[in-house]
This record gives structure tokens, C-alpha cells and sequence, in this order.
């Protein structure tokens, strides 16, 4: 009889410990449930958008559910897989009950999802995925539609003719590479189009509008850029050092310092991901997935809003209500 009180014991310990094949351990009995988010920057304002929304979320599941849902933010302050790796190992010892990444270098810190799921501790990507990896799910865009995207807009703003170059970040994060691809590929469906090089940059704002100044002095030719990131444009350096009236600018992302390119008519178009939701909506994916047990897509599409000066009110007004606080007044004030 006491063998058997014993195996039952063993089984039931076997029972509250993770499984190896990446389904969520459970977690219905716990009054507090961590979710480690490792962004690519903590110094990147989409990223910390995506925090805000993030820990928006876990506010609101709280308070649904009656748990402690909690973010811990374990964010690098600059790009480095290899960093991430770590934080995605640290999360585990540290007891997270998920784990939600953006990767720097897919193939960097692929390792460190597997031994994580391996270990019990469901992974979820957002921004930037890594595929191969046993992460569970992803959201984020479709990022060779958003570069051709891009390409489309920029040729309607340069009649569809001039020549153009490509801002990118990192080299190795596969979702800009996709975008930068998509944006040559677009190309090619415009004869009057040339494009004269891509250039990768730092993704910060005062590395990236270097980037673009240097650029532009090498290439005093270029007529428009193609960016797949907005980093230059958070800071307001080149609103003075690029003429609208010979330069246009096509970008991804549409956060409240980038407003002002919109205005001045620099940047005629941005097309924003909702940086906001990629906290948002993945934690609340993750949340359905481990805590209450709930099927989920492998992947949670996400889709740009066109933003110009027919709707600069509107989406100012869209970033104030998601928190942001450094909205400019005159935009909100705006009608449209």
C-alpha cells in the first residue's frame, strides 16, 4: 500500500512538470502567472510601445481572471542574439510561465526556444520570427508583402520613375531581410525605377539618421527612400537636412515622432504596424494558450495602417488612446 501512495505521488509531481513536446504545463492553479517579454531593444520606441501593450494586457487578464498576471521585461538595451539567448535561459531558471521573443538573429537564438519549450516553458514570437524554432505561435505581419508594400507607395509618390535606396537594420533579422527583398521585387514592376543600394544601419534614431545623411551626401541622386523600419525618423534630424521637394520618403512604422514627416510632406505616406498590439494581442495569445488551455493560430496575422495627411487626426489620436503621451496637440486637434 505504501508503494503505491508513493507512485501516486511521483505521478502526480510528473504531472506538474513542463512537457517536452511544447504544450503549455498547466498553470490554472496558480495565483500568478509571468510572461518573460525580450524585445530586440529597450531603447527602440517600438519596443516599448509593445511593452505598454504588453503590460496594458496583463492589467486586463488580471482583472478578468483573478490572477496576477505579471510582464517581466527582459529586453537588451541594444541588438544582440546572443543576449537574447541568454535572457530566453534566465527566463526559464527564473520561473516564467512563457516566454515571448522578437529575434535579433533567428538563428541565434533558435537553441535557446528549443531548450525552453524542452523544458517545459511555451516560447511565442512576435515582430520578428524564428521559425524553425518549436515556438508555438507568431505575430507579426507578412514581411515580403509589407516591403512590396512599401515599394508600391514610393513609386506612386515618385510618379513611378527616379532612383531610390533601401534603408535597413540589422542584416541578420530575417524579417527585414524579407521586407528588403519584397522591396526589390516590387521594383522590378517599374521600369523607371533604380535602385542604388542598400544600406543597413544601427537601429537606433541617431544612428540610423546618420546613416541616411551619409547616404545621401555619397548618393546626392537618390530621390526616395524605401525604409522597412522608421528608426531615422524618430528624431527630427532630417526634416532639416532633406528637401521634400526632391527627396520622398516611404516607412514602415508611424509612432509620434514620425508625425511630423507626415506633415511637412517628407514622408507622404508611413505605414504603421501597430506596435502597441504587439505586446497587446501576444499577451493575451499567450495568456489563452498556457493559462486557460485555448487553441490559437500559428500564426496571428497582423495588418499596416496607411497613414497621411487625410488621416494624421486620426491615428494621433489612435496613439494617444494606446497610451503614447508625446502626441503632438496640433495632430489630435486635426479633423481627419
Amino acid at each position: 500500500m505504501l508503494f503505491l501512495r508513493i507512485c501516486a505521488l511521483f505521478i502526480l509531481a510528473a504531472l506538474g512538470c513542463g512537457r517536452a513536446d511544447g504544450t503549455a504545463k498547466p498553470a490554472a492553479a496558480s495565483k500568478t502567472f509571468t510572461v518573460a517579454m525580450i524585445a530586440k531593444s529597450s531603447t527602440n520606441p517600438v519596443f516599448l510601445s509593445a511593452r505598454t501593450g504588453a503590460e496594458r494586457a496583463a492589467a486586463e487578464l488580471s482583472k478578468q481572471y483573478g490572477v496576477s498576471v505579471r510582464v517581466a521585461w527582459l529586453t537588451p538595451p541594444s541588438e544582440d542574439a546572443e543576449i537574447q539567448a541568454q535572457r530566453i535561459a534566465q527566463a526559464v531558471n527564473d520561473g516564467a510561465n512563457a516566454i515571448l521573443v522578437s529575434a535579433s538573429d533567428a538563428g541565434k537564438v533558435t537553441g535557446a526556444i528549443n531548450e525552453a519549450v524542452n523544458r517545459g516553458v511555451p516560447v511565442m514570437m512576435f515582430d520578428s520570427d524564428a521559425p524553425a524554432s518549436k515556438r508555438f505561435s507568431f505575430y507579426g505581419g507578412d514581411d515580403a508583402a509589407m516591403g512590396r508594400q512599401v515599394m508600391d507607395e514610393l513609386a506612386t509618390q515618385m510618379h513611378d520613375r527616379g532612383k531610390i535606396a533601401i534603408l535597413s537594420g540589422n542584416q541578420n533579422a530575417p524579417n527585414l531581410q524579407r521586407r528588403v527583398q519584397g522591396v526589390r521585387d516590387e521594383a522590378k514592376k517599374y521600369p523607371g525605377i533604380t535602385i542604388l543600394n542598400t544600406f543597413n544601419t544601427i537601429e537606433t534614431p541617431q544612428d540610423a539618421a546618420a546613416e541616411v545623411i551619409r547616404a545621401q551626401n555619397a548618393y546626392p541622386n537618390i530621390q526616395g527612400w524605401a525604409m522597412v523600419g522608421g528608426w531615422p525618423l524618430f528624431t527630427g534630424a532630417l526634416l532639416t537636412e532633406l528637401n521634400p521637394d526632391r527627396v520622398k520618403v516611404v516607412s514602415i512604422d508611424a509612432l509620434p515622432a514620425e508625425l511630423a514627416y507626415v506633415d511637412r510632406g517628407l514622408a507622404p505616406v508611413l505605414l504603421a504596424q501597430p506596435t502597441y498590439l504587439w505586446g497587446y494581442q501576444s499577451v493575451k495569445t499567450v495568456f489563452d494558450h498556457v493559462y486557460r488551455h485555448q487553441p490559437v493560430p500559428a500564426h496571428v496575422q497582423m495588418q499596416l495602417v496607411r497613414v497621411s495627411k487625410d488621416n494624421l487626426g486620426t491615428w494621433a489620436r489612435q496613439l494617444r488612446d494606446w497610451g503614447f503621451t508625446d502626441v503632438d496637440p496640433k495632430y489630435i486637434a486635426l479633423p481627419h
